[in-house]
């Protein structure tokens, strides 16, 4: 079943950052990032929220864009900052794999 919101947490823990720094992205990009809330006033991330992150991650940490490069990459060419976050997920996936395969030998 496939999950409609993330919290702060399961995002930071997708993209292998801290949650202090998923909170900062969120207030730094509200134009690409809208997050509803719960009743306890918890941030919810969409899917697309979500992916976002991973653009504004592969920009800013693979990069080394600074945060007012990272919104004019992400309002301008988007298409090449969409296959680079997906390259980049296909390799953490490989190394995922390899390191299982490590721990079975």
């Amino acid at each position: 079943m496939e999950k409609y919101f993330y919290t702060v947490g399961e995002v930071a823990e997708i993209l292998g950052e801290s949650t202090s720094l998923v909170r900062f992205w969120a207030n730094e990009f509200p134009k690409y990032i809208r997050p509803q809330r719960n009743a306890k006033g918890n941030r919810l991330f969409s899917k697309d929220d979500v992916e976002t992150f991973k653009h504004i991650h592969v920009l800013v940490k693979v990069e080394g864009l600074t945060l007012e490069g990272a919104a004019k990459r992400l309002k301008g060419d988007r298409k090449n900052v969409i296959s680079k976050a997906k390259v980049l997920d296909s390799l953490k996936a490989i190394r995922k794999q390899l390191a299982e395969i490590r721990e079975e030998l």
